[in-house]
């Protein structure tokens, strides 16, 4: 089973053992966040939400707060001016742990994957 979340106005394509970088959330590492706003849930029976099913939810850990790769950026005009200026975006790395989708059915991660045996001790 997989879901459609928004986050942070950005629209994620998950499933249970995912790890995804979303822009900066304002939650302590380690901490259990439930994301309401699923807007489409597939598996055997998708639903289609309008815009988002009542219900459903996605459970996710909140493994760390980072800074991403330095991006370069050049302003030039030729004979008058040179500039140059870097940024790092803030971003949160989260761990999709379970997918619900109101229905009853519950899509977990499987605690012997890779990912479970790193990050949910």
């Amino acid at each position: 089973m997989y879901g459609v979340v928004e986050i942070a106005g950005h629209q994620y394509k998950v499933s249970a053992g995912d790890l995804i970088d979303v822009e900066k959330l304002l939650a302590e590492s380690g901490a259990i966040i439930d994301l309401e706003k699923v807007l489409f849930v597939g598996g055997d029976k998708p639903q289609i939400g309008t815009p988002e099913i009542s219900g459903a939810k996605i459970s996710a850990k909140v493994i760390r707060h980072d800074r991403s790769r330095k991006i370069i950026v050049s302003k030039r005009k030729k004979g008058l001016y040179r500039r140059k200026n870097g940024h790092r975006q803030h971003y949160t790395a989260l761990l999709i742990t379970e997918i619900n989708d109101g229905n009853g059915n519950i899509n977990k991660i499987d605690p012997s994957s890779k990912q479970a045996e790193k990050f949910l001790k």
